[in-house]
């Protein structure tokens, strides 16, 4: 599968965005789905993670309450709402797709992995 994530910017502290990932290749329905991101000289981490079905979703602590996932199996894209944005948010941000049984939020357990889209947040 194809993943082509999209949506970034420069946003200032406080505001919102939303990124998208649409597939191709492949339907997303055959995927647990993520976000991920890296800061400038930081390691990738994790963001957030939806089930195969989207009835699951996961967040690392640092974005919960503000980020939301979801998915549109039929539109094959996952989304990543973003609230309340602050600098430290800032970030190039990939998508990235695992199989189905996978139920981790550990990089190394996702197979596909988009381009990234880069998220700016000024103070």
């Amino acid at each position: 599968v194809q993943l082509q994530a999209s949506g970034g910017g420069l946003v200032q502290a406080g505001g919102s965005l939303r990124l998208s990932c649409a597939a191709s290749g492949r339907t997303i329905s055959d995927y647990r789905m993520g976000w991920f991101r890296q800061a400038p000289g930081k390691e990738r981490e994790f963001v957030a993670a939806i089930s195969w079905g989207g009835a699951r979703t996961y967040y690392a602590d640092s974005v919960k309450g503000r980020f939301t996932i979801s998915r549109d199996n039929a539109k094959n894209t996952v989304y990543l709402q973003m609230n309340s944005l602050t600098p430290e948010d800032t970030a190039v941000y990939y998508c990235a797709g695992a199989p189905r049984s996978y139920s981790g939020s550990y990089a190394e357990g996702f197979n596909y992995w988009g381009q990234g889209t880069l998220v700016t947040v000024s103070s």
